[in-house]
């Protein structure tokens, strides 16, 4: 019982390398035409495949090993990872939009060292010096990731003098997932169809097992991506959507688990603290305003209800003119 995989990913592919100063140096012939292949994407996809090539597989298999003893942890230890903002701390199945073969725990503020290692002592109370570590690099490794992203973003709509101040206001949720082998009779879904209500997400396959499908643009059908060891995707989310006034696309997804092996993956959301304005810039003849000024931990409380569940977008609803 369940869904069959889907077609091949024809999702854009885009390599980056924040190291290689000289090819990303802003006003570049290789800055400008990866903010062009960036922008674009986002516009039709609303998501990409970025080829990192600063990644480090040694980091990765340290993240997968740590994955593992955490994900061991008894049902219990596992609860304590608790949260005043929605999907933010613990999640399973008894959740809603959580489904039984899910199981992920979050991180606030998760370019903290601090942050990190009190989120690992609630697990370890012994503490988890090494994984802390570890965790803390790969998390810092994923926001410079994000920030590269939306500085080419905001410069590439003309809107660069806002990338400083939004940055300032910007903190990170980084949550880590395992989806189990279904059983025998059991549905494969790991997770429904959504979107993100982040500003950026940046999705890490940790074990290379694939299952993450995207929903193109204009289309009905799904794309399985299929993730290389240094890829990660980047996906706008619903603050994205509505900050660019609709311009950008904020991608449907799903997970679909097949196979006999345990989905290890993760996934680093950007939020805004405060209010997120719609620069004047993005409003035009051709662009006429759709969205208000909204609080971005609004929007994600305002899809934790029940009045939310069956709308077919969350920003139209909550902050659309």
């Amino acid at each position: 019982m369940g869904i069959q995989s889907s077609a091949k990913s024809e999702v854009p592919v885009i390599k980056f390398s924040i190291e290689n100063d000289e090819d990303l140096h802003p006003q570049s012939t290789k800055w400008l035409e990866t903010c062009s292949q960036v922008r674009a994407a986002l516009e039709e996809y609303g998501c990409f495949l970025a080829e990192y090539e600063s990644a480090s597989s040694k980091l990765y298999d340290e993240i997968f090993k740590g994955l593992k003893e955490l994900f061991d942890l008894p049902l219990e230890t596992k609860m304590k990872n608790v949260s005043d903002k929605p999907y933010h701390g613990f999640l399973d199945h008894t959740a809603p939009f959580v489904l039984p073969l899910h199981q992920s725990l979050g991180i606030e503020n998760a370019t903290s060292f601090q942050a990190v290692e009190s989120f690992l002592k609630l697990l370890w109370p012994s503490g988890n010096h090494h994984f802390c570590e570890n965790l803390f690099s790969y998390s810092e490794m994923i926001s410079e990731m994000e920030q590269l992203v939306k500085k080419m973003v905001f410069e590439s709509y003309g809107v660069g003098k806002y990338y400083d101040s939004h940055i300032a206001s910007t903190t990170y949720l980084l949550r880590t997932m395992k989806y189990r082998i279904p059983q025998m009779g059991e549905e494969n879904i790991g997770a429904e169809a959504h979107t993100d209500k982040s500003f950026f997400t940046i999705l890490h396959q940790i074990n290379g097992v694939n299952g993450l499908e995207i929903k193109p643009k204009n289309g009905d059908h799904w794309l399985r991506l299929q993730f290389s060891p240094n890829s990660f995707l980047v996906m706008a989310g619903d603050a994205c959507l509505a900050w660019s006034n609709g311009r950008i696309h904020s991608a449907t997804h799903r997970v679909i688990i097949e196979g006999s092996k345990e989905r290890y993956s993760t996934a680093l959301f950007s939020y805004h603290k405060g209010i997120i304005e719609i620069p004047q810039e993005l409003v035009d003849e051709q662009h006429p305003l759709r969205f208000n000024p909204f609080n971005h931990y609004g929007l994600l409380g305002y899809f934790s209800t029940d009045e939310c569940e069956k709308m077919p977008s969350t920003a139209n609803a909550y902050c659309g003119v």
